[in-house]
């Protein structure tokens, strides 16, 4: 049964796997983390943890039996907003599970965590991430450059905890 959990100590091996494992296809849609990150991953993953228990984000993991299958984040939480981001493993991309999740960490941040909007941002040729933040009701802001690529901002209002089901 997959599920999502708040990001706990004890997730960073598998997430460190999960990393590893997905670096490439994630570096082929968005910039790579770079070998820096996988040699400090224990600090920065106890960096994380201590930045999330200080209110200023919720970290989690997408999980089934087999692993983890995701991340999805709401990070810099301020002013009863955060931002949205996401990441599915290549075994599990086209399936559905970036929507389903998206649509789960919308119940949470209303419920578990009193927001009330969130932002989002992808690329423009990232048409996966697009697909998702349209299914899921964000409204697209204002088009930005992300280095020498275009994207676009969204938000979503969050009034009843649920974004569409379409």
């Amino acid at each position: 049964m997959t599920s999502i959990s708040r990001l706990r100590p004890d997730h960073a091996e598998a997430l460190l796997t999960f990393e590893r494992e997905n670096r490439t296809y994630f570096a082929a849609s968005i910039t790579d983390r770079g070998d820096a990150y996988f040699a400090e991953f224990t600090e920065r993953h106890r960096v994380l943890l201590a930045e999330q228990d200080a209110g200023l984000h919720h970290l989690h993991l997408i999980e089934d039996g087999g692993g983890v299958l995701g991340r999805i984040n709401l990070v810099e939480v301020r002013d009863g907003s955060a931002e949205l981001g996401y990441r599915i493993a290549e075994k599990a991309a086209g399936q559905g599970l970036a929507t389903w999740a998206v649509r789960r960490i919308c119940v949470l941040a209303v419920e578990e965590y009193g927001l009330t909007s969130l932002r989002a941002e992808t690329t423009l040729d990232n048409t996966g991430s697009r697909a998702v933040l349209a299914r899921t009701g964000f409204e697209p802001l204002e088009d930005v450059m992300f280095g020498d690529r275009p994207g676009r901002r969204y938000v979503l209002e969050l009034s009843g905890g649920a974004p569409p089901a379409h």
